[in-house]
């Protein structure tokens, strides 16, 4: 089983407005960009920050989502998403453009840091998670253009880091004090767990139910008669009641055949690297308020690849565990 890279800081841009991201995450999902778009920016991230000659290794990404405002029309229970107009073409036909839908976000990103440089020189932080926010700024987000901060002096807009070099109770402290400041705000982490616990309901009642139906059954709000007392009228009981804010989420890709050398297949968009077809793997995610993390591992998603199997994955440790305050109250 595969864990979490070894980290040594967090670092975190807050409050990052993108607009005409990419909502749909996969060929089955939508409302809010697959986590293999923020693995990918975070690799180009650190190609370009290790370019300008910086000291850091990226491990794994988290991210919190603030708002959101999903491109779709309003006023109908089935919603379509807002498409630009785009100029014809010569012949005054529509122009060969194939939209994907588009949201904009507001969102704060965490990185997961190494950096034996940051470790020997702590005054050099600040300078280079400025550098790293420059270099953000002329990229794009899954897609998106990444907009100024609305009021550029303001705390609340500006880059911070998370020392976590100390004993663990320093970095259970420093950890508690962080996650308070992605407040308001949920970040998505993974329920794996939900699967399996659903796969075992279904199959008590229906032994040849899959975990496509289990994946299914999850996707939606599924409503069930339960009867009540001796007068048989029960009651209509929704089964997702108290399992938190669930949705289904691409988590990487499966192969499909077998690995090609680099050129051998045409068109493709990088000659130089090995080919391989894949389809998508999907999972039950879940948005948690960061105060109910308890360490910054169950936040974070990191790669798990195994091209030996061909599955490329990305992987996150959120294990629920109830804390005190959770159990006096009840936020589901």
């Amino acid at each position: 089983m595969s864990v979490c890279p070894r980290f040594d800081h967090l670092l975190v841009l807050p409050h990052l407005r993108v607009q005409n991201a990419n909502a749909v995450s996969s060929p089955l999902t939508h409302g809010f960009p697959s986590v293999t778009a923020f693995q990918g920016l975070m690799w180009a991230l650190e190609r370009k920050a290790r370019a300008l000659g910086l000291d850091l290794a990226f491990k794994a990404v988290g991210m919190v989502c603030h708002d959101h405002q999903e491109q779709v029309t309003e006023g109908g229970f089935v919603k379509a998403f807002r498409l630009t107009r785009n100029p014809v073409g010569k012949d005054g036909g529509t122009a060969a453009i194939v939209e994907e839908g588009r949201i904009h976000l507001d969102l704060s990103l965490v990185f997961a840091i190494r950096s034996e440089r940051w470790n020997r020189e702590p005054e050099i932080r600040e300078t280079d998670t400025a550098a790293v926010a420059d270099l953000l700024a002329g990229m794009r987000i899954a897609g998106g253009t990444l907009l100024p901060p609305a009021q550029p002096g303001r705390l609340r807009y500006r880059p911070w880091t998370i020392d976590l070099t100390g004993t663990e109770d320093d970095r259970r402290t420093g950890f508690r004090k962080a996650r308070m400041r992605l407040l308001p705000g949920f970040a998505l982490v993974s329920r794996e767990d939900r699967l399996e616990a659903r796969l075992v309901e279904l199959q008590a009642n229906t032994p040849s139910a899959t975990r496509l139906d289990t994946w299914l059954s999850l996707s939606r709000i599924n409503w069930r008669h339960q009867p009540s007392g001796n007068d048989g009228k029960g009651e209509w009981v929704n089964d997702r009641k108290g399992q938190g804010w669930i949705v289904p989420i691409p988590v990487g890709y499966g192969a499909l055949g077998e690995l090609h050398p680099a050129g051998g297949v045409a068109n493709a968009r990088d000659a130089t690297t090995p080919f391989r077809f894949v389809e998508s793997l999907y999972s039950i995610g879940e948005w948690v308020s960061p105060h109910r993390l308890q360490s910054p591992q169950q936040m974070l998603w990191y790669a798990d690849s195994q091209p030996d199997t061909g599955l490329y994955r990305c992987r996150n440790d959120y294990h629920p565990a109830a804390d005190a305050f959770e159990q006096l109250y009840d936020f589901d």
